[in-house]
């Protein structure tokens, strides 16, 4: 049989890689519901192409348009944000790949959870933000959350057959992003264009910025704390700039483990659907002819966001919300040209300091944080 699968957030990078992957293996997947946030003339195609049953477009000002495009088709068209937790729950639906972007990844994967569904996360902002509350719901509806970031893959995979009591530390690889090598003046100049320009990948502009602050590998560590269940004074980073190894595991007898390649995306998207097989993929091979490995510790004196994700995860509960609000918040302005690069870390700090704490936060409360934290950091502006 083959596998159903939703794929949220499909017009955007992850999204249109795992229809490579699915285009791939037509045999082995089969596509019942795209959705997307306001891309709604790629969705259309998409839905057409790969015959959806249904699709999602969140902005409900573009249903018309939607639903006009796929006139005289038999897919079925949704609007709204309440659609994708419906759809991430039909029972139509084996897999769920969460491609969306930022906070709203959080509530279609707790929908698909409690309906014992296979999580192909690509969102890292839902363990971010309810880390605990999400995990713990996978362990009680028996819906394996299997890691697509890369970093995430890459310990998933060096985990495989053996017993995670036996971890010493998680290492994660950070390529430093296309400011590495930059003074902490440089950095207070720096344009959106500059920062978009990553050195290895290609990437959402979103998660670009991100890479370019650090935030993204903060977000990855307090995500590895949660996937992996180890302590977060266990989970360290470190920079890369090759990005030939994509994480290491580290374990009690001093024995480490890696898994390299080449930075393709569609290598952990793969092996997620798949799990526990591994299929032939087409693509670039990694040649160790010449091959040098470098590494070095971060500098979070010129790159705050790492150390401030760290903060958070030792804070816990509401704090990693309030560090993801405020950072979509800013990382959103630094785009539209509104603040400076720099000033993304001291909106962050501000607001990690300023918005009141809850020890432990419902699901309620990080909805209610969420948006608090981003009425807040709007003003800061």
């Amino acid at each position: 049989m083959r596998q159903r699968l939703a794929i949220l957030g499909s017009t955007g990078s992850i999204g249109r890689q795992t229809l490579d992957v699915v285009a791939a293996y037509p045999d082995l997947f089969e596509v019942r519901t795209l959705t997307a946030a306001t891309n709604w003339e790629l969705l259309c195609r998409q839905a057409v192409e790969f015959d959806a049953d249904s699709v999602v477009i969140a902005d409900k000002s573009l249903y018309g348009n939607v639903k006009e495009a796929l006139a005289g088709t038999m897919i079925k068209v949704f609007a709204g944000e309440e659609s994708l937790e419906h759809v991430a729950a039909s029972s139509e639906v084996d897999t769920v790949v969460v491609a969306l972007v930022g906070f709203a990844g959080l509530f279609p994967t707790v929908s698909a959870i409690k309906h014992s569904k296979k999580i192909a996360l690509a969102n890292k902002e839902t363990l971010v933000v309810a880390g605990e509350h999400v995990t713990r719901l996978s362990r009680e509806h028996h819906a394996p959350i299997v890691p697509v970031d890369s970093e995430h893959s890459a310990i998933f995979q060096s985990l495989a057959g053996e017993d995670t009591r036996a971890i010493d530390k998680l290492i994660l690889t950070a390529s430093g992003g296309p400011f590495r090598d930059y003074t902490s003046q440089m950095l207070e100049s720096v344009t959106p264009q500059q920062a978009l320009a990553h050195p290895s990948w290609v990437m959402g502009r979103k998660i670009t910025i991100d890479s370019a602050t650090l935030m993204n590998k903060g977000f990855e560590v307090i995500e590895a704390r949660w996937l992996f269940g180890v302590d977060p004074s266990a989970i360290e980073v470190a920079v890369h700039p090759g990005s030939v190894v994509h994480s290491m595991v580290q374990f009690v007898d001093g024995a480490v483990k890696a898994q390299l390649g080449t930075p393709d995306m569609r290598l952990p998207i793969q092996y997620a659907l798949t799990f526990p097989d591994r299929l032939p993929m087409s693509g670039c091979r990694l040649s160790f002819d010449d091959l040098t490995l470098s590494f070095s510790r971060p500098d979070t004196e010129r790159f705050p966001c790492l150390e401030l994700a760290y903060e958070s995860m030792r804070r816990g509960g509401n704090a990693p919300c309030v560090v993801n609000a405020a950072n979509e918040v800013a990382v959103a302005a630094f785009l539209e040209g509104r603040i400076g690069f720099m000033q993304i870390p001291r909106m962050l700090k501000v607001c990690l300091d300023k918005i009141d704490f809850i020890v432990a936060p419902s699901l309620d409360d990080y909805r209610e944080c969420d948006k608090v934290t981003r009425e807040y950091a709007e003003s800061l502006i």
